[in-house]
């Protein structure tokens, strides 16, 4: 039996990867979301993913504590990118394809699926088929170091943290809950600063 994924809604930072869709499409499938999530669930256990991070156009507002999105929360554009560590690297899935963000996802798990049929069948022998959508590290200006990430995370929490698990995660836990928008003393922009750290710290893990 394959495990379940852990993953999490952030919103879109730095832009759009890539040259948007100019055309967009209506969605060539019809499917239920909770289906989408199932079939996305599978592609990535299958890659033995971890880390995963769903981006979508809204505010940090629209994000729930536990990385859900709010029940009614208004997803300003279409767009999504899928990332996440798996057993080939760190991969990145941009799609805006469609009309709706939430056909975009389920055009991301169809794609997965048909990545790894790709390896069924015996078509590659090194899984070159992911190397295209290996993720790209961050551009400079929002670039930060391992030790600058552990830093952004010990000054807001006022003390050195020890970086193992499960203190490391807990420590991260603490910052996202100190910063979130939606709490007394929160701020988006430090908000911002905190998720920029945890993807440097968990992705250099």
């Amino acid at each position: 039996m394959l495990r379940r994924i852990e993953y999490e809604f952030r919103p879109l930072e730095g832009g759009w990867p890539g040259e948007r869709t100019r055309n967009r499409q209506r969605a060539r499938f019809n499917a239920k979301f909770n289906r989408t999530l199932d079939d996305l669930q599978r592609e990535l256990a299958q890659l033995q993913a971890r880390q995963v991070v769903i981006q979508i156009d809204a505010n940090a507002s629209e994000i729930r504590r536990d990385g859900m999105l709010r029940s009614d929360a208004k997803v300003k554009g279409p767009g999504v990118v899928l990332s996440f560590n798996s057993k080939h690297g760190p991969l990145s899935y941009p799609c805006d394809t469609y009309h709706d963000w939430q056909d975009n996802l389920r055009a991301i798990a169809l794609a997965l699926g048909a990545l790894r049929a790709v390896d069924r069948y015996g078509v590659t022998k090194r899984a070159e088929q992911y190397k295209g959508w290996q993720k790209l590290p961050a551009p400079p200006d929002q670039a930060l170091t391992l030790p600058e990430a552990s830093g952004v995370i010990e000054a807001i929490i006022g003390t050195r943290v020890d970086w193992r698990e499960p203190y490391q995660s807990n420590a991260i836990r603490r910052c996202e809950q100190m910063t979130h928008p939606d709490l007394p003393g929160g701020d988006a922009t430090r908000f911002k600063r905190v998720q920029t750290a945890r993807a440097v710290i968990l992705g250099g893990a």
